[in-house]
């Protein structure tokens, strides 16, 4: 995909003397990998404490069912 972008210039500068990448186009291909990379490899735990599950929220249960369906899954 072909796109025309602004990038500020000392930053820009710092990712070339970290990466030791020599074009814009590369720069932004690694940052781009890096990003999908963080985010794929989010879990979970990263989110202890910043949410509340309902009072009545069986995790349990929700786990034998879960292995329930993969063991008569298609296969």
């Amino acid at each position: 995909m072909r796109t025309n972008i602004v990038l500020d210039d000392a930053l820009t500068q710092e990712a070339f003397l970290l990466t030791g990448v020599r074009t814009k186009r590369e720069l932004v291909h690694m940052a781009l990998e890096e990003l999908v990379r963080r985010y794929r490899k989010r879990d979970l735990t990263e989110l202890a404490g910043k949410i509340r599950l309902r009072d009545d929220f069986d995790h349990k249960a929700m786990r034998r069912t879960r292995h329930g369906s993969a063991r008569h899954g298609s296969g």
